[in-house]
């Protein structure tokens, strides 16, 4: 194991053989080439190569240099590596308020996400985001423990004006807490009666709270006492999907949700 651990250390101290590790695992170079991508010295350059060559992670083919299959691997791990490790950074404030209990896709896939946080100029900048998209929304699909006031306004306006579709499925706590509030109330009652409306209620409840907002999936990350702590949004391929399945489950064991239901 320490040997391994010197040689991710030997990598990592340097820029320029994880640059030129990897140019090599892609494809054939010069040196010259490798030069002029790296920015690197000749000097440093034949150090590098040389290091390689005594590894077994290239080879030398005439005036070109190529990684070899070890060298390969070794390139591939050490981007995954790299790539788990910049994941983690990003999501290390936020980590402890992530389902990941009903998350099941892989991590990395968040690496391009956008994460929005509360700041003391915009303490409510994670809903702020979510709402500027919601305005501008042709299909909205949610399932959530929640409804905030807020997207509730938006969504119910839009729906009510012909501009949006709406598909929900929300724990029985959500709705009881909207139908608590007249105006809320009224709100709920508006968007259930409009043609491009639908919504469901899950008895057992819904443990997150999830937007699908055009293909874009936002999560709503809420701590232990429901203060929210931040959004998270992506449109990446596997994690949409992971929504559209989770709200598939939610939708098929929930039942349509009655406006008598809602009477004072």
């Amino acid at each position: 194991m320490e040997s391994a651990l010197e040689e991710i250390e030997f990598l990592a101290l340097s820029l320029n053989r994880v640059e030129v590790l990897g140019l090599l695992a892609a494809g054939r170079c010069t040196r010259t080439e490798l030069a002029d991508a790296t920015g690197a010295s000749q000097a440093t350059l034949g150090r590098i190569l040389s290091d390689f060559e005594a590894r077994s992670w290239i080879r030398h083919d005439g005036s070109e240099y190529v990684a070899t299959a070890t060298g390969r691997l070794v390139a591939e791990g050490f981007t995954d590596l790299q790539e788990i490790l910049e994941t983690e950074a990003k999501l290390r404030e936020i980590v402890d308020y992530l389902p990941t209990h009903a998350m099941d896709f892989d991590l990395r896939r968040l690496s391009d996400a956008t994460i929005t946080v509360p700041s003391a100029t915009r303490p409510n900048a994670p809903l702020g985001r979510l709402l500027g998209f919601l305005r501008e929304a042709d299909d909205v699909r949610a399932f959530s423990h929640t409804f905030n006031e807020q997207a509730l306004r938006v969504v119910r306006e839009r729906v009510t004006a012909g501009d949006q579709r709406f598909t929900g499925v929300f724990g029985r706590s959500a709705i009881e807490a909207l139908a608590d509030e007249s105006e809320l109330r009224r709100q709920l009652e508006a968007l259930l009666a409009a043609a491009d409306a639908e919504i469901r209620v899950r008895e057992e409840g819904v443990p997150i709270a999830i937007m699908i907002v055009d293909g874009v999936v936002y999560l709503l990350l809420r701590d232990e006492n429901g203060v929210l702590r931040a959004s998270v949004d992506t449109d990446d391929d596997a994690v949409r999907a992971w929504a559209e399945d989770s709200l598939d489950h939610y939708w098929r064991t929930a039942t349509p949700l009655e406006p008598e239901t809602l009477s004072e």
